[in-house]
């Protein structure tokens, strides 16, 4: 299939071949038929990709702080190639799509192939969907005017928000798709709509819906017009669709408004409120999320879990069909807003001068009746590739993938066959042609059954570990699997069994601070001591929302058993020695994640005693992972995979590279060259599940308050 994508370093717009996604439980695979551009949105990237790099620190000063901290913490070069590769990433533009439904996953009970649905999907011929991310289209609405169901939700929830009621009066700021249908939405509500824009066209479309109009020429005051049109008493409440890089509009609406009205921020505008405006008037002021409640809550979206319909009356779907219904009946038009009709293969050479055409409203693209369906893509010539013994598949195209995995292994003498995304092609094939792969695919079986694959390294959500661990496996593949193995001990012992059925492969586990050079330089150190460790390991881990996967117990497993297991395992392997015993504690009070605050007490096989405190609470600032080892009358401190300092130790006082080491890439060099030569494995099994399990441990440990012996606790594994 093809799928338009946006390059957000320079703006330009493609269309490129990517796989055909698979659908997945609760989740919709649609044809598109029409999608429709959202001239402020893609406008805004596409300007945003155009501008220089002190413009674009300009529109985003939060992330310019963010970079600073970084550089103070990880140095120059790191954080400017962590920003080359993110700002290289190509963003699937469009969310206002309407086709025809070809599969449905599991769980799914209402849609049939064949209905024709409206959703949020991309600018492509095909797309995947959540169930709560679409709705059925009514007969009597065409798929044009279909497409205008997601900026028609965005509408209804700011119009929800503000409340109107029969005879009000309100003011709409800005008359672009969104202002345009806020318009005939407040109409059919009852009320009186003074529309204000710089538009003569679209205040003509205002007056055609049955606003009274204003235009905003230089010398106009919206605020007068309003207090006029209202007879003196100001308007009951406005709504702001405008997009505007100042903040008069708000104090203008504040000004516009009678005492006790109601303002509400669809748009895009900045917030420097002035306290006066609303506290002499005691004025209501609220910012829409979006198409309504649901929106960026992943157990909605992703998972498909509604909200109770009696207490949470519309929700983003629910408003979807409410629009689709109003379109319908004619409370909402939407033909007279089509201006541009433009086949999808010609959307990139429309694109430059559609966005600029100040009377470009509704642009719609027009997909073939035929799409490619196939979920592999071919990407490069694969007799240019190396003819190494290590054929490799890498499974997932987050951002690990993209940003250190996919970038070590393209430094291997690996053959690099596929990378594989089940929902995100174009992602994949996006990290393919960056980084050499033959193929982007969506289909994992098609690459287990591919002999020539023999290897394959798998970086998705942690829950789907122990599964795909298995079927590579079981298919006769050598697997690198990006940390943690598993997430509970079913899964761990699913593990376990199916290494001991295939033990002529090799499993790696991506542990990968233990092959940075400071943590050899610090193993060598202590070569030869007679004596046990005492060792401090302070993650300052920075704080993640509670809603992130990571701390969903069933899909990220919480950031000890996802991330502190580094740390563990780096422990383990600076004493030589398996972990014995585990005893932890979390911070207590009423926060809404506890465990990602918590001090690990780790108890060897040969005495040396470790402490791991992960901390989710503290400040980007701060360096991130620093280690202290004490030993014998000397100490070593390693800060942040930069330096070490040594204390005590003959001819020893510091060691240094030129820039932060974590160890990535010599992990995957030694990993490849051990599937190609053979030999002992880089790190062994029994200690990769000692780590998994001390990782579980500590979990355990610090919710039920007790120490945790794990050969007692653990006797089945």
């Amino acid at each position: 299939m093809q799928q338009l994508l946006q390059n957000i370093k320079t703006g330009a717009t493609e269309v490129v071949d990517a796989p055909a996604p698979q659908v997945g439980r609760g989740q919709v695979l649609i044809r598109s038929s029409r999608s429709l551009v959202s001239l402020g949105t893609e406008r805004m990237l596409v300007d945003f990709g155009k501008a220089g790099w002190i413009e674009k620190a300009r529109q985003q000063p939060e992330k310019v702080k963010q970079v600073l901290d970084k550089i103070r913490t990880d140095g120059l070069l790191p954080t400017v190639e962590a920003l080359i590769s993110k700002l290289d990433e190509p963003i699937p533009p469009g969310y206002c799509n309407a086709g025809v439904v070809l599969e449905y996953g599991a769980g799914i009970t209402d849609l049939q192939p064949g209905c024709r649905v409206a959703s949020n999907g991309a600018h492509a011929e095909m797309v995947c969907v959540p169930r709560n991310l679409c709705a059925k289209i009514p007969d009597e609405v065409t798929d044009e005017e279909a497409v205008f169901t997601v900026l028609g939700s965005i509408a209804l929830q700011g119009v929800r928000l503000a409340a109107p009621t029969l005879g009000e009066r309100f003011m709409v700021f800005g008359l672009g798709l969104v202002g345009l249908l806020t318009v005939q939405l407040l109409r059919a509500s009852g009320c009186a709509v003074l529309a204000v824009d710089v538009n003569k066209t679209r205040l003509r479309l205002a007056e055609e819906f049955g606003a009274d109009v204003k235009y905003l020429s230089s010398d106009s005051d919206p605020i007068a017009a309003a207090l006029s049109w209202s007879c003196g008493k100001g308007v009951d409440g406005v709504i702001i669709t405008a997009s505007a890089k100042e903040d008069e509009i708000i104090h203008q609406a504040a000004s516009a408004c009678r005492k006790r009205g109601r303002i509400v921020l669809v748009g895009v505008v900045d917030l420097e409120l002035r306290r006066s405006d609303f506290y002499e008037k005691e004025i209501t002021f609220q910012v829409s999320c979006s198409y309504g409640p649901g929106r960026y809550d992943e157990k909605y979206e992703q998972g498909g879990q509604d909200y109770p319909f009696g207490y949470v009356r519309w929700t983003e779907q629910r408003n979807f069909e409410a629009v689709l219904e109003a379109m319908r009946t004619g409370q909402i038009r939407v033909k007279e807003l089509i201006t541009h009709r433009i086949p999808f293969p010609e959307a990139p050479q429309a694109y430059g001068s559609t966005l600029s055409d100040p009377d470009a409203l509704g642009v719609i693209l027009e997909y073939p009746g035929q799409v490619d369906r196939s979920p592999t893509v071919n990407i490069a010539d694969s007799k240019l590739r190396p003819a190494g013994k290590c054929s490799i598949a890498l499974i997932g195209a987050g951002n690990f993938s993209k940003m250190t995995l996919a970038p070590a292994l393209a430094k291997t003498p690996a053959r690099l066959k596929y990378v594989s995304a089940r929902t995100n092609g174009a992602a994949a094939a996006h990290i393919a042609r960056k980084y050499g792969f033959d193929y982007a695919s969506t289909d994992l079986d098609t690459i287990l059954a591919d002999r020539e694959v023999n290897t394959v390294c798998i970086a998705t959500n942690h829950n789907s570990h122990p599964s795909l661990v298995c079927k590579s496996l079981t298919a006769g593949k050598h697997v690198f699997v990006e940390k943690p193995l598993a997430i509970d001990i079913d899964g761990l012992k699913q593990v376990v069994d199916t290494v001991r059925m295939h033990p002529e492969q090799h499993l790696m586990v991506g542990f990968n601070r233990r092959f940075s050079p400071h943590v050899r330089k610090m193993r060598s150190l202590l070569a030869g001591r007679s004596e046990p460790l005492a060792m401090t390991m302070t993650i300052n881990a920075g704080i993640i929302p509670p809603n992130a996967w990571v701390h969903d117990p069933e899909k990220g497993g919480g950031r000890i058993i996802g991330e502190a297991c580094h740390f563990i395992d780096l422990l383990v392997y600076l004493t030589g020695c398996k972990v014995v015993s585990v005893a932890a504690m979390q911070m207590g009070g009423q926060l809404p994640i506890r465990e990602d605050k918590m001090s690990i007490l780790l108890s060897f096989e040969d005495g040396s005693g470790g402490t791991v405190n992960y901390f989710g609470n503290g400040n980007r600032a701060y360096p991130k992972e620093t280690l202290e080892v004490y030993s014998e009358g000397r100490i070593l401190k390693l800060n942040n995979f930069r330096s070490i300092a040594g204390y005590g130790f003959r001819g020893f006082r510091k060691f240094r590279t030129w820039q932060m080491d974590k160890g990535h890439r010599t992990e995957v060099a030694a990993f490849v060259t051990q599937v190609e030569k053979g030999g002992k494995p880089l790190i062994p099994f029994s200690e990769i599940v000692n780590v998994t399990l001390a990782s579980f441990a500590a979990v355990t440990s610090a919710r039920e308050g007790r120490r945790i012996d794990l050969v007692k606790e653990y006797r089945e594994l």
